[in-house]
């Protein structure tokens, strides 16, 4: 028993000394590894309060996302991977931002790992993408994208992926609720097929929630998922006020109403 513990824990210390992270750039790739992120000269002990993903206060050594994207430039569009494919969009000029919130990849250290997510998960390890004074930016939290293994450079959504575009005529507010929908949907979630993400359902193929939430049920499970369907193992977190205001709700949910009338079944 004390072998197959030991042997566990060994392959375990392996896996994230072993774990690389990459960013992978028009001009090129760039990888480094956990020894070599926790040795950067700008690592630095933070410390994370009210942690988006484990809900509590977290200390974590980091190095500033910003220094690890020199050639970046803030019109940029990046995407974070995680290893589950969550896919972050992200504009290069939040994560680049000297003022507001600041953007931090935290490492896990193999000689102090991480906490399990939960009971029978794994840590938010490797590589993790955290914020220093989030709200000072508005950031959401779709773009705290843990188990993190590259960020890539990206053409912008609306290049990469028109079946997400409104009509041409669509107005102000349902071009607001694109803009709501990129930042706190895309990381998880498709829509006509149109997306990077591997984690959550299609929004509109083949059918819309606006199509079979009625009333005020909608807003609900956007506020509060396990208010509607309590399930263990769902991953879909609960967006507040604070991170979706009443008028950022209502835009959302008029584009995936509009979008309820452009269906492309790929």
């Amino acid at each position: 028993m004390k072998t197959t513990l030991l042997l566990a824990l060994l392959t375990l210390t392996g896996a994230i000394q072993a774990a690389e992270f990459e960013v992978q750039l028009e001009e090129g790739r760039h990888t480094w590894n956990t020894s070599e992120l926790l040795k950067h000269p700008k690592a630095r002990d933070i410390e994370i309060v009210d942690d988006v993903s484990y809900k509590r206060t977290m200390q974590y050594r980091a190095v500033p996302i910003s220094e690890l994207l020199s050639d970046v430039t803030p019109g940029d569009h990046l995407q974070a991977v995680a290893l589950d494919g969550f896919a972050a969009e992200l504009p290069a000029a939040i994560l680049l931002a000297s003022e507001g919130a600041k953007a931090w990849l935290a490492i896990e250290d193999p000689q102090h790992p991480w906490p399990p997510l939960a009971k029978g998960k794994p840590s938010a390890g490797p590589f993790y993408l955290v914020w220093t004074d989030p709200s000072a930016s508005q950031i959401g939290p779709e773009q705290w994208p843990y188990q993190v293994a590259r960020i890539r450079q990206l053409a912008p959504v609306e290049q990469r992926f028109p079946a997400l575009l409104p009509a041409p005529d669509a107005n102000p507010e349902i071009r607001a609720g694109f803009a709501a929908y990129q930042k706190n949907c895309m990381a998880c979630h498709r829509l006509n097929g149109a997306g990077d993400a591997e984690f959550g359902p299609d929004l509109n193929i083949p059918h819309n929630p606006t199509e079979y939430f009625n009333g005020e049920f909608l807003r609900q499970y956007i506020r509060d998922p396990q208010s509607l369907r309590r399930w263990p193992q769902g991953r879909m977190p609960g967006f507040s006020e604070q991170t979706i205001s009443g008028v950022e709700l209502e835009q959302l949910i008029g584009y995936l109403q509009h979008m309820a009338q452009r269906k492309i079944d790929r």
